[in-house]
């Protein structure tokens, strides 16, 4: 089963932020930085980890579940890039600075950083591989884990935070339409050279799913961050369970809640 050193392990809160920063980084991509009120900022934040966000004026019962691209602990500022694709992330998305919205979180189990910054010390490549709005997540891995091979999949030319990968890792680009670096996947730019060691992956099914087969192909160790639709966050509603390899300890089936076990599992823990 995964091993991991990112959840706290206690209950979490709804906490009362203030929006600091709204801003489209490209087409339907927001960019939106909360303020934690000073006494209430979570000490850090584990890459891999998400926050369930609430608009402040209660239209919507249910949070959206965001993950987390970058977090700064002194200012308490934690910054969200998400892309718009309803009504909620809109309404999310129309914020303005001044404003205030409700988080629960950090929730969930990120990255293994004790066992990845281990790794990487004792000389292990590492790549990190975002596609879409799997990319956000990554730059705090990224920034975390400096020298990694970072490998982005976009659809377009429209590159968002590829500029701020480049600050921490050696960062190559696919694109769907072949206006930037490689046409295609970020699995074909992967092939070009020689397999990493360690990859950790934050995107699409698809995506995820040919990258477990590559790992399993090479012999590389693959953390795979999942995305699913969650609605409470904290793994009492199961609206979010995935199949997994290995059999729950105290239900005995193979199912784990991807809010609170997940959302990053080893490759080999979950069947995509």
């Amino acid at each position: 089963m995964s091993t991991r050193d990112g959840a706290a392990g206690r209950p979490a809160a709804k906490k009362t932020v203030r929006v600091s920063t709204v801003k489209e980084l490209a087409d339907g991509i927001c960019e939106l930085v909360l303020t934690y009120p000073e006494r209430e900022r979570p000490e850090n934040a584990v890459p891999g980890q998400f926050v369930m966000i609430y608009p402040g004026d209660g239209s919507h019962i249910l949070g959206r579940p965001i993950s987390v691209c970058g977090y700064n602990p002194v200012e308490g500022a934690l910054r969200l890039v998400f892309r718009v694709v309803g009504k909620g992330t809109g309404e999310l998305a129309a914020l303005k600075p001044g404003e205030e919205a409700d988080v629960l979180g950090l929730l969930g189990n990120g990255y293994p950083m004790e066992e990845l910054r281990t790794r990487k010390s004792e000389g292990a490549q590492i790549a990190l591989v975002g596609g879409g709005i799997g990319i956000p997540p990554m730059l705090e891995l990224a920034r975390q884990l400096p020298g990694c091979r970072a490998v982005l999949g976009y659809r377009t030319d429209d590159l968002f935070l590829m500029d701020e990968f480049q600050e921490y890792a050696v960062t190559q680009a696919a694109t769907e339409d072949g206006s930037f670096g490689t046409k295609g996947t970020v699995l074909d730019v992967l092939r070009q050279g020689a397999a990493p060691d360690i990859l950790c992956a934050c995107g699409p099914l698809p995506m995820l799913r040919a990258l477990k087969e590559y790992a399993a192909e090479n012999g590389v160790t693959a953390f795979l961050s999942l995305e699913e639709r969650m609605a409470c966050g904290v793994g009492v509603c199961l609206g979010c369970v995935c199949r997994t390899t290995y059999k729950d300890a105290h239900s005995q089936v193979n199912r784990a809640r991807v809010c609170t076990e997940g959302p990053v599992f080893r490759a080999e823990d979950v069947e995509l």
